[in-house]
């Protein structure tokens, strides 16, 4: 089976996770500048094999969408255009930086790291995959 990679999109970082190759488990892969988020995943895929993308759906508490989903819908059509065999999927993205962070306090993490911006987005990457898997 191939990876399923999931996206915590950014307008500055991209948080990056990823599936074993069973699709069981969600694993934080790495946090990269958004500006340099095409070209790593265009160098991933030539190394991995990746079934689909999962990309983070922010979304207000009424529903509506937020005001991050416009850069997001034109990160898309760019993701849509260099990788048109893959499919893309959308996970609801409520809630996992907030919980990323309360994952990293309940580890015992210390102050320092907790600050690191780029952890966040890889654990809140992990946990819009796992929520995405969690549906099947």
């Amino acid at each position: 089976m191939a990876r399923i990679l999931a996206l915590d999109f950014g307008k500055v970082r991209t948080g990056i996770a990823v599936t074993d190759e069973l699709q069981l488990i969600a694993s934080g892969l790495k946090t990269i500048e958004t500006k340099d988020l095409l070209t790593f995943l265009e160098e991933y895929t030539q190394k991995e094999q990746v079934e689909r993308f999962v990309v983070g759906l922010p979304k207000q508490m009424d529903n509506t969408a937020s005001e991050s989903e416009v850069l997001i819908q034109d990160f898309l059509k760019k993701l849509t255009a260099k990788f048109p065999s893959i499919p893309m999927e959308r996970q609801d993205e409520r809630f996992t930086s907030k919980m990323a962070f309360q994952s990293m306090l309940d580890s015992g993490m210390k102050k320092k790291k907790r600050r690191d911006k780029a952890l966040v987005d890889e654990i809140s990457a992990t946990l819009i995959l796992q929520a995405y898997l969690n549906r099947f």
